[in-house]
């Protein structure tokens, strides 16, 4: 279990496992709930447009576990103007007021608009909402949130859906550094070792979809990554050991001598 003692803050929401998950891509609703629940992940997202929001079986409401941070998204929304209102809608249908902003233009490689994307965040925040923003790796950008209010930012490591990996690693770990926001990988990750790395880095937390809900036996990859994650964010607390500049070994132990010898 992660220690709670060691707590991401999200607005005034304590957050102690960093595995986040979508719900997009399951097969069945029970396997998606089963997966779920295997995480142990508290934020869940759910795009707004695509969810079937009463409280009959076929609904999503129906599966998702107790105690869920709902983390609604906009996707769909192709600039600043229908993103608010799709926020606006999840809100309005009881979602609570957390939001996650996605604005996408590109429909070749769905990289996200970082303008309309800021544009979005600043009208959101000031009407109260905490804002999530997805966004393309940029350091520049991801300051423009954080005058704008964002409770965090979303750099992409990869396409999304695309299970490549953390291809923007560079500016990702820029982002880290730099920025004052908490860095919430987000979209591209394939496997748990890609996870446990962006938290090696420094990543407050990662967000799933892809690489779980298409696995062969996604429950299994859902507890695979809540592993990795736990793995990669102590290592991160541990720090980690210098890297050598030279390819030449260098001995853990004397190379000379033999027990009880003496010089």
């Amino acid at each position: 279990m992660m220690d709670t003692r060691d707590t991401l803050l999200i607005g005034d929401t304590p957050i102690t496992n960093r595995l986040w998950l979508g719900t997009g891509k399951y097969g069945h609703m029970q396997t998606m709930k089963d997966t779920l629940q295997a995480a142990q992940s508290q934020v869940i997202t759910v795009a707004v447009r695509r969810a079937e929001w009463s409280e009959t079986e076929d609904s999503i409401l129906h599966h998702l576990p107790d105690n869920t941070i709902l983390l609604p998204n906009t996707s769909g929304a192709r600039n600043a103007e229908e993103a608010v209102r799709i926020a606006r809608l999840a809100q309005a249908a009881g979602m609570g007021n957390w939001v996650k902003i996605e604005v996408i233009r590109d429909q070749k490689y769905l990289l996200p608009d970082n303008l309309e994307t800021i544009r979005a965040s600043e009208r959101l925040v000031k009407e109260g909402f905490i804002v999530l923003p997805y966004m393309s790796p940029d350091l520049m950008a991801a300051r423009q949130l954080e005058e704008a209010g964002a409770a965090a930012v979303m750099p992409l490591g990869a396409p999304i859906g695309s299970n490549r990996g953390l291809q923007m690693k560079e500016l990702i770990q820029i982002m880290i550094m730099e920025a004052r926001l908490p860095v919430i990988v987000d979209a591209g990750i394939g496997r748990p070792s890609d996870a446990g790395l962006a938290m090696e880095m420094g990543a407050a937390a990662v967000l799933v979809n892809t690489a779980i809900a298409t696995a062969r036996h996604p429950v299994l990859m859902a507890e695979a990554f809540h592993l990795a994650v736990q793995a990669g964010r102590k290592a991160h607390l541990a720090g980690l050991g210098p890297v050598s500049a030279s390819a030449q070994a260098q001995a853990s132990s004397p190379l000379t001598g033999f027990l009880g010898e003496r010089s």
